[in-house]
């Protein structure tokens, strides 16, 4: 250590802390007994800073309605804006920067309001802490901690530092929001192996761990950035994360269109140049192209539809923080689930006694709640039963009670909480047991003495109950719970058989033994006299009710399920197992076999991603990497989690799904958050994903072919030498009120069945696949073809030019109209689909109409669009024109109703 004047932080960052004697730990530090004094602390701080972790600084409202107008197809709008106003073109300007500011003010609103602010990793260390300063103990805000401060913490503390232990009383810590265990963790003071990992450095309290039980007192290591949880937030904080399947495909088909836009305007353009048309006509004209093939409205549409999922998802307790990842779940091939508080309850359940003789009893229910049962019989074995019962709840400092509404609540140590519950469930009430059996006695739990003790008075009797770990209390014993005179000797092979099955089926076993003093007892200093063995009794953090019927769902659409958890493999497999995530221990990987990926991801590591099912004693980093293998490897990955130690994969993956009740941390790190901590609901988001996404693809598929029609309608009459068909404003008319209208009503389409049955969509497909591109062209050739029809046949029939493109225009409207009926399913027939499924789209089309109509006499519009009244019969025939879209689509439709569908 070097002197007090050259304190170097890097000495604490590579220092091994575990590995050394807490006084020696201390010593370094240059902690007194009595504390830091004033002068030092200050002095320190300049050197180490405050205790507060890096943040990202959230979006501002500027900067997020900004972010609006990242879009290629945005670009391209804004430039026909912009070309249309130099050239006085007020209308078409206006129609279409109209256009782009309401798509950016719908985003904006929906994105602020979802936004949280990255504000969770600071308020995991907001809290006060009790030090001692100046040879006294004093309460300070915990970011005013410095390396060396003498912390003292009790039951409930949130641990406000990396912290050595130097003195340590039943001390039990939950860890479970930055390893993933899923029961509380018994503390020690002496030294561990300096190779041990964060989860199993016994001496060692991390930043953000809660006090389940027992007293501390400590001299802070680290703080800030330097403590393991500010090591995640610097990994959360510096990575990117993934972009949401949509936006990739969304991004993709705008830069697709837009240069498919460009080079057909500018072959176009370079055509009737060369036929001699004047430059600025032919200028004018490639504007018109350029809105026709523009769709103008699917900003607004895709925002819209989104916003839409966003709502009905928020109803199936699904809530979205960013716009674009609401079909992002539906994308996804593979969820790489957290076990602690995602597939399971994280609460320690007592599910099998085995006594002695050998008989085993499930126990039913789940959870800290008294409800379930024992499943056991009558005569010796429900005596025995009770007998152990009874010592388990007499040796427990924990309460369970039920509310008169029916709620359970509890206080203490979650494995005493438990043994109350399991007396429940025998029909027994340990309040009663405890009043008829007063301690004289307690030992309690610490992590060197591995057992706690209570001996009580019963009769003229002191009797002890003991309970902890069988290495532990076995050797205590002398005889065994059981024969036929209700004890016989101990059977060590038995009892070491049972231990070990139960072990290796993921049980955290505990055994409990009761003894009677026959000697004289001290209070002050009690011993345990020999001991009668009267079982073991296994838990296990039990799985949530509705998570095995979720997994097959996702099987049955296709999604995979690996597990990825710091808890023990044992454990890990247990689930994995029942779950039917994996059959056999082969594929179980921990984190020390994983390795090092490198500094990119190799081949050998992303192999062994590849082969596990299950992923356990991993570090956050190396969840983070098993991301990032598996997306390297061409999957969409969704990510869940609820702990500190899911952030950075929360960050990475390509959807990021946090528990409601889990940590701030991964709740404002997660794009989608699992309100009622069901997995079950993740499984609805897929649904509700899937639905979105087809939504999209609707409204593209309406906007795409009626853009298309225009502009084959254009082309092809210039190429037999007629006028432009339409005028740039009407093409604005129908592409932004026509289909704008329209296409917001598609939006609220409800679901398709068979969503769950189809396989995700390849990660390498874009919006257009094969089906949507047939429609398109089909039905975009068939409205064109017909306007096209029509305007030659009005023009070499003596009609003028305005009164023509009238009813053309009318036409085109009323092609729109029907239309919309056809992309309400991309494969089904349009009288197949329910009108109720979309009633909205049925008064969005007689909204469209009605709006044209009344354009048709309201003299400004009619100015503006060059539009007059027609006549019913005019309008009749038109209709009747329109319709013929719908008889093609249906024949269309019909060749291939008993093809499968080729949209995922």
């Amino acid at each position: 250590m070097k002197e007090r004047g050259t304190l170097s932080p890097d000495e604490f960052r590579v220092t091994a802390w575990h590995a050394i004697p807490a006084d020696e730990a201390a010593g370094r530090l240059r902690s007194p007994e009595g504390g830091l004094t004033t002068t030092e602390v200050a002095r320190r701080r300049e050197i180490f800073g405050e205790n507060t972790l890096p943040e990202r600084r959230p979006p501002t409202v500027i900067e997020v309605f900004f972010r609006q107008f990242a879009s290629p197809l945005i670009y391209v709008l804004l430039a026909a804006g912009t070309i249309s106003a130099l050239f006085a073109d007020v209308a078409d300007a206006a129609f279409i920067f109209a256009v782009v500011l309401l798509n950016a003010i719908i985003g904006t609103s929906q994105e602020v309001k979802a936004e949280r602010g990255a504000t969770a990793l600071q308020q995991m260390l907001r809290i006060r802490a009790r030090v001692k300063r100046d040879d006294r103990e004093t309460t300070i805000p915990a970011e005013d901690l410095v390396p060396g401060d003498r912390v003292i913490l009790g039951s409930g503390d949130r641990v406000p530092a990396d912290i050595r232990i130097t003195r340590a009383q039943s001390l039990s810590i939950d860890e479970s929001l930055l390893t993933g265990e899923s029961h509380a963790v018994e503390k020690i003071t002496d030294t561990v192996d300096p190779a041990m990992p964060p989860a199993d450095r016994l001496n060692m309290l991390y930043a953000g761990s809660t006090v389940m039980s027992g007293r501390a007192a400590g001299v802070v290591v680290a703080t800030a950035r330097d403590t393991e949880i500010g090591q995640i937030a610097e990994m959360v904080t510096a990575s990117e994360p993934g972009k949401p399947p949509l936006a990739i495909r969304m991004e993709d088909f705008s830069r697709k269109i837009s240069i498919a836009i460009l080079a057909a305007t500018g072959l176009l353009a370079l055509i009737v140049l060369g036929q001699g048309m004047p430059p600025l006509e032919v200028f004018f004209l490639a504007v018109a192209l350029a809105v026709s093939a523009i769709p103008e409205g699917l900003p607004v549409a895709l925002t819209v539809a989104l916003s839409i999922a966003t709502s009905r998802m928020a109803g199936r307790n699904v809530v979205v923080r960013h716009l674009t990842a609401v079909e992002s779940l539906g994308s996804c091939t593979l969820i790489a689930s957290d076990k602690t508080g995602t597939l399971t309850l994280n609460q320690q359940t007592a599910r099998i006694v085995v006594l002695p003789t050998g008989e085993a009893f499930p126990v039913t229910g789940a959870g800290y709640a008294g409800e379930g049962e024992v499943i056991s019989g009558y005569g010796a074995p429900r005596a025995l039963l009770d007998r152990l019962i009874r010592a388990v709840a007499i040796n427990n400092e924990a309460t369970l009670e039920q509310t008169g509404e029916g709620d359970w609540i509890h206080q203490g140590d979650p494995i005493d909480v438990a043994l109350l519950a399991l007396t429940y469930k025998l029909g027994l009430d340990p309040v009663d047991i405890r009043e008829g059996a007063p301690p004289v006695a307690r030992l309690p739990f610490e992590s060197e003495r591995r057992y706690a003790a209570v001996w009580y008075r019963e009769g003229e009797e002191i009797q002890v109950a003991v309970k902890g770990a069988a290495e532990t209390i076995v050797p205590f014993c002398r005889t065994m719970a059981g024969g036929p005179g209700g004890s016989a000797p101990l059977d060590p092979d038995r009892v070491w058989e049972e231990h070990d099955d139960l072990t290796a089926r993921g049980f955290r076993v505990l055994a409990v033994a009761h003894g009677h003093e026959r000697r004289s007892f001290s209070s002050e200093e009690p011993e345990l006299p020999p001991l009668e063995l009267l079982g073991l009794v296994g838990f296990i953090d039990p799985i949530r009710p509705d998570v095995p019927d979720a997994i097959q769902r996702c099987r049955n659409a296709g999604v995979d399920v690996v597990m990825v958890t710091g808890d023990h493999p044992a454990t890990a497999f247990a689930i994995a197992r029942e779950l039917e995530i994996t059959d056999s221990f082969d594929e179980v990987i921990t984190g020390a076999d994983l390795g090092d990926p490198g500094t990119a991801i190799s081949t050998e590591f992303a192999d062994r991603v590849e082969q596990a099912r299950v992923f356990a004693r991993v570090t956050p980093l190396q969840k983070l990497h098993i991301v990032e293998a598996y997306r390297k490897g061409g999957e969409f990955v969704a990510v869940t989690g609820d702990g500190v130690n899911d952030a950075p994969a929360l960050q990475s993956a390509n959807i990021g799904v946090a528990m409601g009740s889990g940590t701030d941390v991964a709740r404002d790190t997660a794009s989608l958050i699992i309100t009622d901590d069901d997995f079950a609901s993740i499984v609805a988001g897929i649904e509700e994903g899937r639905y979105a996404y087809d939504n999209v693809r609707k409204v593209i598929y309406l906007l795409i072919s009626t853009g298309f029609a225009e502009v084959l309608l254009f082309m092809l009459a210039l190429a037999v030498g007629l006028p432009l068909p339409l005028i740039a404003v009407q093409l604005l008319w129908l592409n932004l009120v026509t289909n704008g209208i329209q296409d917001v009503a598609l939006a609220f389409e409800g679901g398709e069945p068979g969503v769950m049955t189809r396989p995700p969509r390849r990660p390498e497909e874009g919006v257009f696949n094969r089906l949507m591109m047939e429609e398109v062209l089909l039905s975009g050739t068939v409205i064109a073809l017909i306007a096209l029809g029509l305007w030659h046949w009005l023009l070499s029939n003596g009609w003028d030019e305005f009164a023509a493109r009238n009813l053309l225009f009318l036409l085109m409207v009323l092609f729109e109209n029907f239309h919309v009926f056809n992309c309400r399913s991309e494969y089904l027939s349009a009288f197949r689909v329910p009108i109720s499924n979309n009633y909205l789209l049925v008064a969005g089309v007689i909204a469209a109409q009605g709006v044209h109509i009344l354009a048709l006499y309201t003299p400004i519009l009619r100015d503006v669009l060059q539009v007059q009244p027609v006549s019913l019969v005019e309008w009749l025939t038109l209709l009747a024109l329109a319709s013929s879209v719908t008889v093609v689509m249906e024949i269309f439709k019909a060749i291939r109703r008993h093809s499968p569908p080729q949209i995922g």
